[in-house]
């Protein structure tokens, strides 16, 4: 697999948010979000055998592993890694930009999907691929990064027509009012999670935390 970079630290997002965490990000993206916070992900990375992969995740003493980019399903391996993971009773997930299929990974047990919907503002909403949305699980996550009103309200209209049983996921950009997009949930009572990047909290826009 082409990897970026593997490091040990705290999930700052989705259903494990708060929880210690292998993450293993994978090389190169086939987007280009107008507000992405990793684009050193957009690189070729070195090659690493999953073998490797796993023993760095058993030295960390985790049961959580966050495989995320770039883009992971660009790898082919990622199915392979992620049910060697899962053989050893280990939690991943995967973190998605939501323009490729996400079916190879359904019948992995202790995958977590987490899948984006791309809204205006990242210029990338014409890349969403919305056969993803019904095959979501609970304990699946949607995810919509919201810059701005404009964002918000395409999110919301994407929620409406959502009946599937996935935690639905509003998360500012980082560095836009936070309090102003949870004034809006709060407005049109919409039953979705409003979440920060606890990551950035703890130590701001750093790579590899």
């Amino acid at each position: 697999m082409r990897i970026i970079e593997v490091f040990h630290s705290i999930q700052g997002e989705g259903p494990l948010t708060g929880v210690r965490t292998t993450f293993i990000r994978t090389a190169r993206c086939n987007l280009r979000c107008s507000w992405c916070d990793t684009p050193y992900s957009f690189g070729p990375g070195r090659e690493r055998s999953i073998p490797s992969l796993v023993r760095e995740v058993t030295r960390n003493a985790t049961r959580n592993v966050c495989l995320t980019g770039g883009e992971p399903l660009l790898q082919k391996d990622s199915v392979a890694l992620v049910t060697r993971l899962s053989q050893r009773g280990i939690t991943t997930v995967i973190e998605t930009g939501g323009s490729l299929d996400v079916t190879p990974f359904l019948d992995v047990p202790g995958v977590i999907l987490s899948v984006d919907v791309k809204c205006p503002s990242s210029r990338m909403e014409g890349k969403n691929r919305w056969t993803n949305l019904p095959l979501l699980r609970a304990g699946d996550v949607v995810k919509f990064v919201i810059a701005d009103r404009a964002d918000y309200v395409y999110a919301r209209r994407v929620l409406r027509s959502y009946r599937g049983p996935a935690t639905v996921v509003f998360q500012p950009v980082w560095g836009t009012d936070a309090g102003r997009l949870a004034d809006w949930v709060l407005a049109d009572r919409l039953d979705v999670r409003v979440m920060l990047q606890e990551h950035k909290v703890f130590w701001g826009d750093v790579p590899g935390r």
